[in-house]
């Protein structure tokens, strides 16, 4: 496997990202267009059509948000469990969400001070990101 650093970390799923939404895209237009083309007793037929446009790109957008939340939830508890061992203290409140994601890149090694430097800081999860020298990979996130 290629070693993961800033430049390629971010993990996309072509099939899903770009096929699946693309194709709930286009369905949703051309059910859009069809609903304005549409005769008056084709309509409701129609109507019907963009509303299951609607649903099925909520649905997408919203499943995908949920995995999201969950493997967030997952972050957070391995990056405190990680903390823990490190310091037996539990992980600062101060950390935001997005810093805790960027901070599971770093090594061990250097996991504190930047810890610490993102509080003070409050860097960004990008800055974060671009200060790690020893990348630490995360394949499982998508």
């Amino acid at each position: 496997m290629q070693e993961q650093n800033y430049k390629n970390h971010t993990q996309m799923v072509p099939g899903f990202h770009y096929f699946t939404f693309t194709l709930l895209f286009a369905l949703l237009g051309g059910s859009i267009n069809y609903l304005i083309r549409a005769t008056a007793e084709n309509k409701y037929l129609a109507s019907l059509m963009v509303l299951v446009s609607v649903i099925l790109v909520s649905l997408a957008w919203f499943a995908r948000g949920f995995a999201l939340k969950a493997q967030d939830r997952a972050i957070r508890a391995e990056e405190g469990l990680r903390y823990f061992i490190m310091t037996g203290k539990p992980l600062p409140k101060d950390l935001i969400m997005s810093q805790i994601i960027a901070l599971r890149f770093a090594s061990d090694s250097e996991y504190l001070a930047l810890m610490d430097r993102a509080i003070k800081e409050g860097l960004t999860n990008k800055e974060i990101k671009l200060a790690i020298k020893n990348w630490k990979a995360d394949f499982d996130r998508v």
